[in-house]
């Protein structure tokens, strides 16, 4: 039987003490998944209004759209897009830098928040979608039977409900979010993964590395799920009350029975 050794100093440090270039990683995967869920959400609002147009061709875009990016891999749209499109193109749609309001943002990094936004949206479209069909139909006719336009009663009567039943999936998705810029590291992005992977090729010490950003990325992971608590509970987007355990909220564990 192979007994597996320990460094415990390095785990330590991959814990407690990672070093500098170790927060420029973790500022970069936690400021792509940001920027890629607010794109994605904005785009699976659009996605939503696309798939319900009047003329067909927008339609016939749109699910062309949801298909291709539901129906295959993260990993795949990220290579297609990053190194794809400049093949399709004939020029570099993503330069090796390219300065964003006076930044300078490494075309990894653009590609990557690129390919995250469109396979979010993909996904966002459908949470809205039913986020917004939860809603009774009545309350529309109400409202335009007191004479509001289709805009107004959308945005001050069924978005509002409909955010109710958006933000527990929304929430989640953006978990899915801060793991998926793990696969921005195959494109040379310098995130968590790319950081543990560079170190490992330098010590070769996999369980101790690998260990130490799995326990940032949970870490990351936990620290949203409390906030989305306390969103849902400022929305009400809970209703099984305010005395629901953290454990079953984050956990799925429910609570023994006190009969």
């Amino acid at each position: 039987m192979l007994a597996i050794s320990i460094d415990w100093g390095l785990l330590y440090e991959r814990i407690f003490s990672p070093g500098g270039a170790f927060w420029k990683a973790l500022a970069t995967t936690v400021g792509i998944a940001v920027v890629s869920e607010t794109f994605g959400i904005i785009l699976g609002f659009v996605t939503w209004l696309s798939s319900r147009s009047r003329w067909w061709p927008i339609r016939a875009v749109t699910y062309a759209y949801m298909l291709a990016f539901r129906g295959t891999p993260l990993v795949v749209q990220v290579f297609f897009i990053y190194f794809g499109t400049n093949l399709f193109l004939g020029f570099a749609l993503f330069p090796r830098e390219i300065v964003v309001f006076g930044l300078e943002v490494p075309g990894a990094v653009l590609a990557g928040v690129v390919a995250l936004s469109l396979n979010e949206g993909a996904y966002m479209s459908e949470i809205i979608r039913a986020g917004i069909d939860a809603v009774d139909r009545g309350q529309m006719e109400s409202a335009l039977s007191v004479g509001m336009t289709r805009r107004l009663a959308m945005r001050r009567i069924i978005l509002p409900q409909a955010a109710r039943i958006i933000v527990p999936p929304l929430g989640n998705q953006f978990n899915y979010m801060l793991k998926g810029t793990s696969l921005l590291a195959f494109i040379g992005v310098y995130e968590l993964f790319r950081d543990a992977q560079l170190l490992y090729a330098r010590n070769f010490q996999p369980v101790e590395v690998f260990i130490g950003v799995a326990f940032w990325y949970l870490l990351l992971t936990t620290l949203w799920s409390l906030v989305q608590v306390q969103i849902e509970r400022r929305l009400g987007a809970s209703e099984r009350g305010e005395e629901e355990p953290w454990s079953k909220r984050l956990l799925g564990i429910e609570a023994e029975s006190r009969i």
